[in-house]
């Protein structure tokens, strides 16, 4: 069985199989009717089925049915000939996971726009197919910020993740080098700060320049849609929001929010800075005012009534102190809440919108970094300074989401040849990500209970397109989704090579249907020199162009 990520039980195949044609009837039951839409908005039209609606008990339809008895996305796909097709869900996803998986068994074709023979007669094996997922926080962070992605590719996004199962975009929307965003009570965030002057090809010593304005932002309406889209598949969106470093884009709207007497003895009485164009860590970091906490306080009303879900992220990370020693604005500020040093003030700045946030019924997420200092009880920490971060955490009682740069971070080079673009960071393979492994060792079974899941990002300063997001992320992110919803054994032990025979037999075909510009795999694989399958010789996958 070719599925990814892979399920947790199969009986099956046996002899015998379910058909599907265009009288296949649907039976849709209470809490499934997302998955009902998505039937006949998405897989119908691949493969030319209208999926009219009928019985319960119509002779080879597909029924779809909430279970309570299974747990929170689980479900069971029952295929039996002349019965038809069953997909019981522990929860509404649980049954939207189960058409996923019904998808795959379908074939590539599945998968297309577009019938390539409309209205054939598809069939899939008699089995029983039980499957749950291994954590609740299956993400993806894409960074919007950087390189804009407009709305369109967004819900692109949201398709491919749901197609692998995974079940939280985080959309990291404000940086130095732009603001995504709009907010109304401050139109100058997207005015200005969605705006920067020209790009570096490449990464931080690169001497080499684009040299034409880049930027973009997303309308609320904009929002409205990705947060609705996403929620129709079963996808929650984490919106960020970074503060108090890597707001230079902010700054540059309002400069009141920056730390204008160190900014103004540096620029020889101007306190106006451009949104930035390098990549880095940049020195200009908001003031710890009153004025910016009411400001964000501003930015976040909106953000809220935007976003639903439980999570608000604020990043929190890599802020630097230099303005706030030499800010004589900063230094009372330390003086006035009696704290002992800038990285208090940090601190205390964070804890103001944890507070704020949790006053309103929503948690606060944020880079490692915010654990210096202490958190409110409700909040959580992305670990992306490898697992120290996340097992301090969980010690400590917080929820983690595991996203350590040295094997999820996918903007970083997938193998060490010279002919890989804009190398940058380290080599991690496809095997490199199948074997990273969540939940630290370390951890007791009860510290190890506050994992709540798993993140691959994707930070686009060297990701100008959709292309080159396509070819960084994939194919490691189905290696990344098969981590975070199968059960697999340790490191060590896990079967890659059946992984990559899956990949080659049948996904990177479903990637190509979907139009993905994946990066190549490269063989060859030790199972080629056997039979082929499917009618063809093995010899690799077919190319992606």
């Amino acid at each position: 069985m070719q599925l990814i990520p892979a399920p947790r039980a199969i009986d099956g195949p046996t002899r015998g199989a379910v058909l599907f044609d265009r009288s296949t009837p649907v039976w849709a039951g209470p809490g499934t009717e997302t998955t009902e839409r998505w039937l006949r908005s998405t897989l119908g039209p691949a493969l030319g089925l209208p999926f009219p609606a009928g019985p319960k008990d119509a002779p080879g339809g597909l029924r779809l049915l909430v279970d309570d008895s299974l747990e929170p996305e689980a479900y069971r796909l029952t295929a039996v000939p002349h019965a038809g097709v069953e997909i019981r869900g522990g929860d509404a996803a649980g049954v939207f996971w189960g058409a996923q998986t019904l998808r795959q068994l379908l074939g590539p074709d599945a998968f297309r726009r577009a019938p390539v023979r409309p209205g054939a007669t598809l069939g899939i094996p008699s089995q029983v197919i039980e499957d749950a997922p291994r954590f609740r926080w299956r993400g993806l962070m894409l960074d919007v910020a950087r390189h804009f992605m407009p709305k369109d590719g967004v819900l692109r996004y949201l398709d491919l993740m749901a197609a692998h199962k995974l079940n939280v975009l985080h959309l990291h929307l404000t940086d130095d080098q732009g603001w995504r965003i709009e907010i109304k009570r401050y139109p100058r965030l997207t005015e200005v700060g969605s705006w920067r002057a020209r790009t570096k090809f490449g990464h931080r010593a690169s001497p080499l320049w684009e040299e034409k304005p880049h930027g973009g932002h997303y309308t609320q309406d904009d929002i409205r849609e990705i947060v609705a889209y996403a929620a129709e598949r079963h996808i929650a969106v984490v919106p960020e929001i970074d503060v108090p470093g890597h707001s230079q884009a902010a700054i540059a709207a309002y400069p009141e929010l920056g730390n204008t007497d160190v900014i103004a003895a540096s620029m020889a009485g101007g306190t106006a800075l451009s949104v930035w164009d390098n990549w880095g860590i940049s020195s200009n970091v908001l003031a710890p005012t009153d004025n910016t906490l009411r400001f964000y306080e501003g930015v976040f009303e909106e953000v809220l009534e935007l976003f639903p879900g439980e999570f608000v992220h604020i990043g929190g990370d890599e802020c630097p102190k230099d303005q706030w020693r030499r800010s004589a604005v900063a230094q009372a500020r330390i003086e006035e809440l009696g704290l002992a040093d800038e990285d208090e003030l940090q601190a205390w700045f964070i804890g103001h919108f944890d507070k704020w946030l949790s006053a309103r019924g929503r948690r606060l997420i944020g880079w490692d970094e915010i654990l210096e200092g202490g958190l409110a009880e409700g909040a959580a920490v992305s670990s992306w300074r490898g697992y120290a971060g996340g097992i301090a955490a969980a010690r400590a009682g917080h929820d983690v989401v595991m996203c350590p740069e040295q094997f999820v971070y996918l903007d970083h080079r997938q193998d060490a040849g010279a002919d890989e673009p804009v190398p940058i960071g380290h080599v991690r393979t496809l095997e490199d990500v199948y074997r990273f492994e969540p939940v630290p060792a370390q951890l007791t079974d009860e510290e190890a209970g506050h994992v709540i899941g798993t993140q691959a990002n994707v930070w686009t300063e060297v990701m100008e397109d959709q292309g080159r997001v396509d070819y960084q992320t994939f194919p490691r992110l189905a290696a990344f989704a098969e981590v975070a919803w199968s059960a697999l054994p340790a490191p060590q032990e896990r079967d890659f090579a059946d992984f990559d025979r899956r990949m080659a037999v049948a996904h990177y075909r479903r990637l190509d249907a979907l139009g993905v510009a994946y990066r190549p795999p490269t063989g060859p694989w030790p199972w080629q020199k056997r039979p082929g399958v499917l009618g063809r010789p093995l010899e690799g996958p077919p190319p992606n162009r």
